[in-house]
């Protein structure tokens, strides 16, 4: 009979630290431990506060999508009143810039964290340039990036005018085009139609190379965890439900969410009507039924090299939609509409999801008298890297089991873009 050994490993270059225990059993990974050891107590600073600072506090949840915090937290505490309207202007504003926050992850993601792993360090720093161009997109309607508050309780505080939206679009252009000469040579729009993985392969560019590296190496079906898929965030263009295998169930409720703590860990582990959901651009494209994915789906399942393309893919995707969404500003209506009762006034309980760049954010908060009673953040890192059990584990638990070397377990699990720095509240 095989010896069972542990492997502890720190992983870094990631954002923030985890550790990976290793339990193999012979050459495989029979179970894999993973730890987030530090604690930032966000949602214990939050208690006994006024209900608006929050919108100054959650942004600072972390550096890389501090935006996305700060529209869960907006959404949230709206949704404490009944029926609140915000102008159309206030609603595209706010999904445009948390559209050039994905953007600008994805690029890091791509860049900085896969490509170096394979050995691969080309067009670093154009990406990095390009990353910081769509951020300038961010502050031309937000302010300062990262940390902004600029969204508010019925809408933004934000005017701006045909210049600035002019400006944007310019930036727009600038890393489309980048896109379309380093990540795949080709016109971005036949891609997002594409329904066959054979013909992104054919083309040049960073994308290509890496897929058809995984496929030479044989890792294209490596990292396969439940094939769930679950979705909370929603706008005009992410879809809101939940998919398992061919079936697609698109009402959903943060009430059945699952939350609760474990002695290795600080992170929260998260379920859905006690099962583990993968969270992330892969689920948002089997929820959309993106052609190209769903083929990648049907051939490799969801393994890393649907995981991968999923998200690279999203960049061009959300990309050509905020094209659409400038063309839809009304620069005539209010950027504010005041709430029909003071917030400090307020005894209610509110929910916010949104898309942020790894997955579904949700922010729920209970107000008494406009002062925060409780407040809990649940961040797609928990969704994806919960720390359950031998008999039932996480998404990425589950992804690395089987596996035979920690090199490529690191991989998979770097897929999943980890962010302890927002997970470890």
């Amino acid at each position: 009979m095989s010896k069972k050994i542990t492997v502890a490993k720190l992983i870094e270059k990631i954002e923030g630290e985890a550790t990976l225990k290793f339990h193999k059993v012979g050459e495989k990974i029979d179970f894999v431990d993973i730890v987030f050891a530090s604690q930032r107590g966000i949602e214990q600073i939050l208690q006994g506060r006024a209900a608006e600072d929050a919108l100054v506090i959650n942004p600072r949840v972390c550096g890389i999508c501090g935006h996305a915090h700060l529209i869960a937290t907006v959404k949230a505490l709206e949704d404490c009143y009944d029926g609140l309207q915000i102008s159309q202007k206030a609603e595209i504003i706010r999904e445009l810039t948390l559209n050039f926050e994905l953007i600008q992850n994805h690029f890091k993601w791509f860049y900085l964290t896969l490509l170096p792993l394979l050995g691969e360090r080309q067009n670093i720093s154009s990406a990095s340039r390009m990353s910081r161009q769509i951020s300038k997109a961010i502050a031309h309607l937000a302010g300062q990036y990262p940390h902004n508050s600029y969204a508010i309780v019925g809408g933004v505080v934000c005017d701006p005018t045909h210049i600035e939206l002019l400006q944007v679009k310019n930036i727009l252009h600038e890393v489309l085009s980048f896109f379309e000469t380093q990540m795949v040579r080709a016109d971005t729009k036949m891609l997002i139609k594409c329904e066959k993985v054979e013909t992104l392969l054919s083309k040049e560019g960073d994308l290509p190379k890496l897929l058809n590296h995984l496929l030479q190496k044989g890792w294209q079906t490596e990292g396969k965890s439940f094939d769930r898929f679950i979705v909370f965030g929603e706008n005009s263009y992410f879809k809101r439900g939940k998919s398992i295998k061919t079936r697609i169930q698109p009402h959903i409720s943060e009430r059945f969410l699952d939350i609760f703590g474990n002695s290795d860990s600080l992170a929260k582990n998260v379920t859905y009507k006690n099962k583990y959901y993968e969270v992330g651009p892969l689920s948002r494209a089997m929820l959309l039924k993106t052609p190209l994915i769903k083929d990648a789906h049907r051939r490799y399942g969801d393994s890393l090299f649907s995981r991968i393309l999923a998200r690279s893919c999203e960049i061009v995707q959300l990309l050509h939609h905020s094209f659409y969404l400038l063309s839809q500003i009304d620069l005539s209506q209010p950027s504010y509409i005041a709430p029909p009762k003071d917030i400090k006034t307020l005894t209610a309980e509110g929910t916010g999801a949104v898309e942020a760049a790894r997955g579904s954010l949700v922010h729920q908060v209970q107000l008494v008298d406009g002062k925060i009673a409780r407040y809990r953040i649940v961040t797609p890192t928990q969704w994806n890297l919960s720390q359950g059990t031998p008999d039932a584990p996480g998404v990425a638990q589950q992804a690395m089991i089987g596996l035979e070397d920690e090199a490529m377990a690191e991989f998979v699990f770097k897929t999943f873009d980890v962010c302890s720095v927002c997970t470890t509240h």
